[in-house]
């Protein structure tokens, strides 16, 4: 699989580079935040990563003064297993080089499977923060470096991936629904419970490419 530049035209597609903002505090507090090496965490909201000016900036200038979240995802990765969309854009900040495995909402068949053929892989550097858009396909990040992992921290409005409030529909759109504002389409292979299977082909693993 080609792994491509996020400063290259194909990434236009799937969002852009944050430029202008100094997010070194932040990255600094990402330092404290756990990096397991056999697996991947995710943890929605952080009370140190939210309390510096890094947080107050993305809330009023990207998000449009919507109230947000800020966690992080950490970890060691190298295969896809899912692919999750939101109504919101997703800001990520990569506090170790990682590459993200992207695709686009428009491509979901009428039964939501998906085919895995047409993700696409980028490179980002660490120190950089993107913007993904909301019809961006996303997951976990995978390591760019699988001897130190990655940490990455997430943006996204408040309350987004927490427990839902009711049990959403079981048909149509509705029975990807595993979180608030979280839509997610699985590979079987990664047996992610109550998930459901719909990425056809192979699931992505950036050490078989």
């Amino acid at each position: 699989m080609k792994i491509q530049k996020i400063t290259d035209t194909s990434f236009r597609t799937y969002g852009r580079v944050i430029e202008g903002y100094d997010f070194s505090g932040l990255l600094k507090e990402m330092e404290h935040t756990a990096r397991p090496m056999d697996k991947v965490i995710y943890v929605p909201s952080d009370e140190s990563l939210e309390s510096g000016n890094a947080a107050l900036y993305l809330q009023n200038v990207i998000y449009g003064q919507l109230p947000v979240q800020v966690g992080y995802c950490n970890g060691n990765n190298r295969k896809l297993n899912a692919l999750e969309y939101h109504r919101s854009s997703e800001v990520d900040i990569a506090a170790d080089d990682l590459i993200l495995l992207l695709g686009r909402q428009q491509d979901i068949e009428a039964d939501f499977t998906y085919d895995t053929n047409l993700v696409e892989a980028f490179y980002v550097p660490a120190g950089t923060a993107v913007e993904l858009y909301a019809t961006t396909l996303h997951y976990a990040p995978c390591s760019a470096d699988t001897a130190n992992g990655f940490r990455c921290v997430v943006v996204l409005p408040r309350d987004t991936n927490l427990d839902l409030l009711t049990a959403p529909e079981t048909e149509g759109e509705g029975k990807l629904l595993t979180a608030r504002n979280k839509w997610l389409i699985a590979h079987e292979d990664a047996a992610i419970e109550g998930a459901f299977n719909g990425l056809k082909g192979r699931n992505i693993d950036l050490d078989q490419e």
